[in-house]
């Protein structure tokens, strides 16, 4: 893994808008179902303009962009057997939907959800039909030919560009655990293992490929807000360092260099006045087998717990990914101030241990646009600028 030894790299999270022509093919496609010829010739083109965009704003350490997934953990429905859509059986039940800050901002969510900006990350189907996606049988994994054509697409859209490396995102096994409901095995412990077990085929072809696998896992976090009342540090740590133990599993045998971990309180927009310290889970989040931590740190909320890793030692050869840029705000952010994050986090933990990068993904799902792509593309000029800016002044 890259690291920023003569200046300040720069990344993001993965995830962008999809451009509508991706957005009409996913929302016909069904799980399971390859992409017909034609359809594999779009994304493969839209995949290439999204690295070519990436490149003209600067972007050090590139994605491609997930346009072939429904949503940054919906997608995995398409590549593990032992799952279904149902309206039978019941759902995993809490998760954000029920989470103590919606109860407290009840009128205020019923105004703010639904838009564009604030659009579930599901697959575009009807709140109303009250779809489940539930285990019903073995979970193994069935998406080789899908990650294999993320692969080639993404290689392809990178021949001849001079980024510094490149990743691909995969959701962790406690997201999924805690997003769908299990109707199969008969401990849940031995459900979050079988997930990861089946990961681990999907995050091993991504690293043999050449790429820096990133684990997506918010919901191991967001789960906190949605524990009413909430939870101790002692329960809350403990609830974590389960699912931690599972994704170490799954990632048993990956170089740690090859593996970076993302992890925030939750893409939506809203008070998020619940949610949990960073201070409770950093020592266990720090047990991840992986070299590179990304993590918000512009978003209103928790911008000013940079101040943990004053008192939490960060380890030594491990990279630090904060998010200099917000995903929440339309407003796009000035240079000097993208700089002076970025210095931030240099002083404390080092100016080499430090990547700039963005504090979630602009689309984590299908028909989410958390800003216009007009407004992405600028947020991610000036990250650009922001860590020129920071660079002169760490290596003056």
């Amino acid at each position: 893994m890259k690291r920023s030894s003569r200046r300040i790299l720069t990344t993001h999270v993965g995830s962008l808008v999809r451009p509508p022509e991706m957005v009409e093919i996913l929302q016909r496609k069904e799980d399971g179902k390859p992409f017909s010829e034609g359809e594999r010739a779009v994304l493969a083109r839209h995949v290439a303009d999204a690295v070519r965009m990436q490149a003209e704003c600067g972007i050090d350490i590139a994605s491609d962009g997930e346009y072939s997934k429904t949503g940054f953990s919906q997608y995995i429905t398409d590549r593990l057997t032992g799952f279904e859509l149902r309206t039978d059986l019941p759902g995993r039940g809490g998760g954000t939907a029920r989470s103590r800050d919606r109860k407290r901002f009840a009128d205020a969510y019923r105004e703010i959800e639904g838009s564009a900006q604030n659009a579930p990350t599901s697959p575009g189907r009807p709140q109303s039909q009250m779809i489940n996606t539930v285990c019903t049988g073995p979970i193994t994994y069935r998406g080789q030919a899908a990650v294999q054509t993320d692969i080639a697409n993404f290689k392809a859209a990178l021949a001849g560009r001079s980024f510094e490396e490149a990743f691909i995102p995969a959701v962790a096994p406690g997201t999924i655990e805690l997003q769908r409901a299990n109707h199969f095995y008969k401990r849940e412990e031995e459900f979050l293992y079988a997930i990861a077990d089946a990961m681990k085929t999907e995050y091993k072809a991504i690293v043999d490929a050449g790429f820096i696998v990133q684990i997506d896992d918010p919901r191991m976090v967001t789960e906190y807000d949605s524990k009413d009342p909430a939870p101790s540090p002692e329960e809350y740590r403990k609830f974590a360092t389960m699912r931690i133990e599972a994704l170490n599993h799954a990632l048993a045998g990956l170089p740690e260099d090859r593996v970076r971990y993302h992890m925030c309180w939750g893409s939506w927009h809203g008070p998020h006045t619940t949610d949990a310290p960073l201070r409770e889970i950093a020592p266990v989040i720090l047990q991840i087998r992986a070299g590179a931590f990304s993590l918000e740190a512009a978003n209103p909320r928790h911008e000013h717990e940079y101040h943990v890793w004053e008192d939490i030692k960060f380890p030594d050869g491990k990279i630090i990914i904060p998010g200099v840029i917000a995903h929440t705000t339309n407003c796009v952010e000035h240079p000097e101030l993208v700089a002076e994050r970025i210095l931030r986090y240099a002083r404390i933990v080092g100016r080499e241990n430090v990547i700039a990068g963005v504090d979630c993904g602009f689309a984590q799902g299908l028909a989410t646009a958390r800003v216009h792509p007009s407004i992405m593309w600028e947020k991610f000029r000036m990250l650009s600028e922001g860590a020129r800016l920071a660079s002169r002044r760490l290596w003056s």
